[in-house]
């Protein structure tokens, strides 16, 4: 019997898995996609929210403020990329300046560091392309932005390599109360823990179901967005808000770790997994991201994309027992991905709660570096080409990415089976052309390297294939 079973691996369910991972117990994570972070955690604004948002006295004030520096931390020791660029909420009316005021108040109430109101000018000083119009801002110098997907996957390797399994493509399908523990049925058999941590995003509400009244309802909630080109990643350089509405944290402009720039969201009543695109959505989000910045080229922009958010009909975090030791971490929506580490500190102490010991291991893995050829100074490149000279063939142009950097990721403790499941590792196909070159490249070296035909490669999800089989066979008959 497992003492802990977790289900999802997004960013909270990692954190969660790391965290059991330093215990001497038997855990697993079970996960319904064929890779970590397929969720939420891989399609959002990639901000780690400074905690000016929540209402004093939520769980979302006090785990947002304590989880934004967590994953500071975690970032440095995992090796994840991680920029501290600070955020401004703009105002383009006295009586958005009095939202703005509110939300310093709020961000001193739960503890923001440093969180100061603007002025105009003061504003424009800091952001010279900002409109005209923007009467102040609110500043708050911890907010950051993170690759988040990276998060995810270095927290769900370290677990792994610290002892917890990982069963991908199986999803759950109920669960039963049994002496002792929980019975869970997946799609590869039934599993027994002592206690279940139920952390399944957007589906959290349908797991609890299963052990008796979720006491929540999911009401999915998709945001569309632009990804523009590194040409346009220093147009502002910090994360640019506007005044919170009822829909959420409004249109942001925000540059990425990797330099280019994001636009978005909207707020759409969705589907659960409906990660669609729609024009009228992204022209909604254009016309307000103007508003905030109004030189944005968006001819410039190189793919759009959407991430559904687990919005509930509850305004805080759902965090506690849907039944004795089946513990549900239900709505977490914005600030979610900031306060995930705290999250999982909540978590660890219902686990405790209910009967499972928790003893530290004397030694686990805690850290992780990473090989970025294009990070590399030319003296380091030709150390990594003469350690491996697959780090000498560039795969990727647009992000310069190796052969070698590839396969080493193919071969981590956690590998991708996939074509996405590589560009999230080592950004190959992340670029302008976005995987227009590289990616049949990619597509044989992850045959080659998992030892696969290549139409069981797949582009990402399940079913997503590329290739399905030969449709010429043979050569030019003589004379042709």
């Amino acid at each position: 019997m497992l003492d802990v079973a977790v289900i999802g691996c997004g960013i909270v369910g990692a954190n969660v898995a790391y965290l059991l991972s330093q215990h001497k117990l038997r855990a697993a994570v079970f996960e319904k996609e064929n890779d970590v972070s397929m969720g939420t955690t891989r399609a959002n604004s990639a901000i780690v929210h400074a905690g000016y948002d929540p209402e004093p006295g939520t769980a979302m004030a006090r785990l947002n403020v304590r989880g934004s520096a967590l994953t500071k931390e975690q970032c440095a020791a995992f090796d994840v990329k991680y920029r501290q660029i600070g955020s401004l909420v703009l105002a383009f009316s006295d009586e958005e300046m009095a939202t703005v005021r509110r939300l310093y108040e709020n961000g001193v109430a739960n503890g923001v560091p440093g969180v100061r109101v603007l002025t105009r000018e003061e504003t424009l000083a800091m952001e010279p392309n900002l409109s005209d119009a923007v009467c102040g801002a609110l500043y708050a110098p911890s907010a950051a932005i993170v690759e988040p997907w990276d998060l995810a996957l270095a927290l769900a390797e370290a677990a792994v390599e610290n002892g917890v399994e990982l069963h991908l493509e199986t999803a759950v399908t109920g669960a039963e109360k049994i002496s002792g523990g929980w019975r869970l049925h997946t799609a590869k058999g039934d599993f027994e823990a002592r206690a279940v941590v139920n952390a399944a995003g957007v589906e959290a509400d349908l797991v609890a179901a299963m052990a008796g009244e979720p006491g929540f309802t999911t009401i999915p909630s998709r945001g569309e967005y632009y990804l523009l080109d590194k040409s346009q990643g220093y147009v502002v350089n910090h994360v640019v808000f506007q005044c919170p509405n009822r829909d959420g944290k409004g249109v942001l402009v925000s540059p990425t770790v990797h330099y280019n720039l994001i636009v978005g969201p909207n707020a759409e009543p969705s589907g659960r997994e409906d990660v669609s695109t729609q024009a009228d959505a992204l022209a909604f989000v254009r016309e307000k991201a103007v508003k905030s910045v109004p030189g944005v080229n968006f001819r410039e922009n190189i793919r759009n994309f959407a991430g559904v958010r687990a919005n509930t009909d509850q305004s805080d975090f759902i965090i506690g027992e849907t039944a004795p030791g089946f513990i549900t971490l239900g709505g977490i929506k914005s600030p979610g991905l900031s306060s995930a580490p705290a999250i999982a500190e909540d978590a660890l102490a219902l686990v405790a709660g209910a009967g499972v010991t928790l003893e530290k291991k004397e030694s686990f893995v805690h850290t992780r570096t990473k090989k970025r050829f294009n990070e590399m100074t030319p003296q380091q490149k030709a150390e990594a080409i003469r350690e491996n000279p697959l780090y000498g063939r560039v795969i990727c142009r647009c992000e310069t990415v190796t052969e070698g950097e590839i396969v080493d990721a193919l071969h981590r403790p956690i590998p991708p089976r996939t074509i996405d499941g590589v560009k999230r590792r080592c950004t190959a196909g992340m670029g302008r052309c976005q995987g227009g070159f590289c990616g049949p490249r990619v597509h044989e070296i992850i045959a080659r390297e998992l030892g696969i035909p290549q139409q069981d490669v797949l582009k990402d999800r399940a079913g997503s294939y590329i290739i399905t089989g030969t449709t010429k066979e043979g050569g030019l008959h003589h004379g042709e």
